[in-house]
Formats: structure tokens, C-alpha cells, sequence
């Protein structure tokens, strides 16, 4: 099953050295860098608010661990937001391309 993993970082920086070493390392088909978030979140008792990335990466559901594991590594954060939402539908032909794409 293709997944969709939503990661959110705090900069470009790390936003191209995450994307690139998830899809060179086949635990990505392709990551989408999208700049512009503002993240309002609870953190350690107090409210934050903070400029972020997200990252939309492109999975399978077998490497989804390594990917998670990848993430957690490179990321500069003690606890990133890695979270994996199920592709339910897609163009077949794309959806074929991720699968095979991924190791």
C-alpha cells in the first residue's frame, strides 16, 4: 500500500537534505517541499508558534520504518512529526511508479 507521510521541519536546509537522502536512499519516491507553515502547537507546557516546512513524501507501507527511522535521524528536532496516512485511490500508473521506486 502507497502511503503519504507528512514531516515537518524548520527549514529549507533541512527540508533538501531530508527530501534528498529519502529519495536517494529508496525510502521515497519523491518528497514535496512545501514552505509557508506556521505551526501553532503545545510543546513541553507552553504554546509555540513557529515558520516551518512540510515535507509530503511518497511511500510504500514496507519501508515506511526505515523511512520513519531516516527521518528521525537526520532531523534536528527530539521528537519530529513523521505521520503516515494510507492512499486510498490514485492514478493507477502513479501509484505503480511509487511502488516500484521504493526499495
Amino acid at each position: 500500500m502507497v502511503r503519504l507521510v507528512l514531516i515537518t521541519v524548520p527549514d529549507e536546509l533541512t527540508a533538501k537534505r531530508i527530501a534528498r537522502s529519502l529519495v536517494e536512499e529508496r525510502l521515497a519516491a519523491c518528497v514535496n517541499v512545501v514552505p509557508g507553515l506556521l505551526s501553532v502547537y503545545r510543546w513541553e507546557g507552553r504554546v509555540h508558534e513557529d515558520r516551518e516546512l512540510l515535507l509530503l513524501a511518497k511511500t510504500k507501507d514496507e519501508a515506511l520504518e526505515r523511512l520513519t527511522a531516516r527521518v528521525q535521524a537526520l532531523h534536528p528536532y527530539s521528537t519530529p512529526e513523521v505521520i503516515a496516512l494510507p492512499v486510498e485511490r490514485g492514478l493507477d500508473h502513479y501509484l505503480s511508479w511509487v511502488e516500484e521506486s521504493v526499495n
